[in-house]
């Protein structure tokens, strides 16, 4: 009986270690993946803050958890299931799927591009907003929750690339794990950066003339890193959804775009020996935001020319 009962403990034992190794494993590998996706989350942060811009304080962390709810909801509800079953049954599907969140990124970018250039707006919808905070508020989670989607489809896609030589169980787990380490970090580090002012703001009520100095510097510095972000953010749409266009023509057989790039990136940081990667990542980031801006263009274009001709008749 007591043999009987060592043994069984053992395998236990045995399973124990097999499950925290594997543990180990999915947490490793999950770190992996979100190393590579780490470009896209830095455009998500990028991207997000504009969204509270003008609201009052205390509507700021609300909307940011709603943003992130609806960004966690994105990843494994529809996401992850979907990347599961075409990486699975239908891998060919995923790159056009991806150029067209990258030509909707274009799209988004370039309509805040005009919109600031030619300064077009609905002024029906600005009268519905003005009457309406909150008809605002939901208007704007709902524009972050879609750019989001685009965004996290890339986050998940390229960790989904990382590991696509695991089990699909396992796979599923890592890119659980992604989702929820990418998300926090993303919304965590936007969380600090809208609610930095409101701290400096406290500070200078405070006794000590350093935390003052430094309380009044968050005040007066937050609204020009926000509006410094707004900018970063319609930039980062443009830069990543011409980079998926420009990989997802790679992966096609259209391999110009990408090769040309590649080469100008290589010879401009050959130029700057001293600053060799940084100029390389701005030669393809810049390159990537200027076919953002074209296919972005044309399609606002198109967008905005059939509404003009339709009034014409």
């Amino acid at each position: 009986m007591s043999g009987g009962l060592v043994a069984l403990l053992d395998d236990v034992a045995a399973l124990a270690k097999l499950a925290a190794a594997s543990v180990d494993d999915i947490g490793a590998a999950a770190g992996r993946a979100g190393v590579k996706a780490v470009g896209v989350v830095v455009d998500d942060t990028a991207v997000t803050p504009r969204y509270v811009t003008g609201f009052t304080p205390d509507r700021e962390l609300p909307i940011i958890w709603r943003i992130a709810r609806g960004s966690l909801k994105n990843k494994i509800v529809f996401i992850l299931p979907a990347a599961l079953l075409l990486s699975q049954f239908l891998p060919w599907a995923l790159n056009p799927l991806l150029m067209v969140g990258g030509a909707y990124l274009c799209f988004e970018g370039a309509e805040k591009l005009y919109e600031a250039i030619w300064g077009h707006h609905d002024t029906q919808q600005e009268e519905v907003i003005k009457l309406s905070s909150a008809a605002h508020e939901e208007k704007m989670v709902s524009g972050a929750i879609r750019t989001d989607f685009i965004l996290s489809a890339e986050i998940m896609a390229i960790s989904l690339a990382e590991v696509a030589d695991q089990p699909l169980v396992s796979r599923a787990l890592i890119l659980v794990v992604v989702a929820l380490m990418i998300t926090a970090l993303v919304y965590g580090v936007v969380g600090l950066i809208v609610k930095a002012d409101d701290f400096g703001l406290k500070l200078t009520r405070s006794g000590s003339g350093a935390a003052q100095a430094i309380g009044r510097g968050l005040v007066k510095g937050m609204p020009v890193v926000m509006s410094a972000l707004s900018v970063i953010g319609t930039a980062a749409m443009l830069w990543v959804g011409g980079h998926i266009i420009i990989d997802g023509l790679d992966k096609f057989g259209l391999t110009w775009p990408a090769h040309t790039l590649h080469e100008l990136a290589l010879a401009a940081g050959h130029a700057i020996p001293f600053a060799e990667g940084v100029v390389e990542w701005l030669v393809e980031t810049l390159g990537s935001a200027l076919v953002g801006v074209l296919l972005g263009g044309i399609i606002v274009a198109a967008l905005h020319l059939r509404p003009a001709k339709a009034a014409a008749h």
